[in-house]
């Protein structure tokens, strides 16, 4: 690594650190003062929930993290299948509930804003910036639906054992692939602190605030945290493919079709798998 490339990194380093304690400060006191003003016990509880899944998780991705290639299909396979499933169960259909034509309109342009941001996202690469691609998407999510959890605080259950699932199941999975993506480009957890907190954050600031909206605008704005967060766990369907992360891990050469056939298998199990995880849990509980 050159000089410049390390005193790059370096400074990402820093301002990733200080993007990250800055949000959980946000988060800190604007628990106190939504608690000690407005009462707003349930909404801390969902925020800092959120908070403690997805940084758990994360921190399990990264003490697991390898670079043998079944590890990430493995790791990438059960965490994208237990995201889809519980955007389909948890998410897409509380957007749809709101307003089913604009949350379906909501929906569709979180999925292209998610592409959009994939798409174009490589040029971020070329500049400073204390998120990376997959934390910004997953900070566009959580800021979002922290908006409308906010709004609907007042008729949302009280943080029982379904309602932490539907928390836990999403936001953790997506912490550990995060943690995991993270780890291999050598960036630091602390870029997770923000998309943890954003729930928690704009949650509560929206039930200090106490303004309601109508369900066509909630309905939109989950839609749109839902599609974003669909095209991020559609991003971690582990591909097995010439060129593919896995491939570049595995480190195989073009004869070696059936170590990709093997593993194509494997990355279809696993995400059955997690998909099959939340249901089992969505079941018992």
């Amino acid at each position: 690594m050159s000089d410049h490339e390390h005193a790059s990194s370096t400074l990402e380093r820093t301002r990733a650190v200080r993007l990250g304690v800055a949000s959980v400060a946000v988060l800190v006191a604007i628990t106190a003062y939504g608690i000690w003003t407005a009462d707003l016990w349930k909404v801390a509880g969902i925020g800092w929930v959120a908070f403690a899944a997805m940084m758990g998780f994360g921190i399990l991705g990264i003490r697991t993290m390898s670079h043998h290639p079944r590890g990430l299909v493995w790791g990438y396979g059960l965490a994208s299948g237990a995201m889809i499933t519980s955007s389909a169960v948890f998410l897409v259909p509380t957007a749809i509930s709101h307003d089913p034509t604009l949350g379906g309109f909501g929906l569709a342009a979180g999925v292209i804003a998610g592409f959009a941001g994939h798409t174009i996202g490589h040029r971020l690469t070329h500049r400073e910036l204390p998120l990376d691609r997959t934390t910004a998407q997953l900070a566009a999510h959580a800021l979002s639906a922290g908006l409308i959890i906010g709004v609907v605080y007042a008729a949302m259950p009280e943080l029982g054992p379904l309602l932490g699932l539907s928390i836990v199941s999403h936001k953790g999975p997506a912490g550990y692939a995060a943690a995991r993506r993270l780890a291999r480009t050598d960036r630091p957890l602390s870029m997770l602190l923000l998309p943890a907190a954003g729930v928690g954050i704009t949650a509560l600031a929206v039930g200090v605030v106490g303004f309601d909206v109508s369900p066509a605008v909630r309905g939109v704005v989950f839609g749109f945290a839902s599609g974003v967060f669909l095209h991020l766990a559609l991003d971690f369907l582990p591909s097995c493919e010439t060129g593919s992360e896995v491939h570049e891990v595995a480190q195989l050469s073009g004869h070696d079709h059936h170590v990709l056939d093997e593993l194509r298998s494997q990355a279809v199990v696993s995400v059955v798998a997690g998909a099959l995880a939340v249901f089992v849990a969505w079941w018992v509980l």
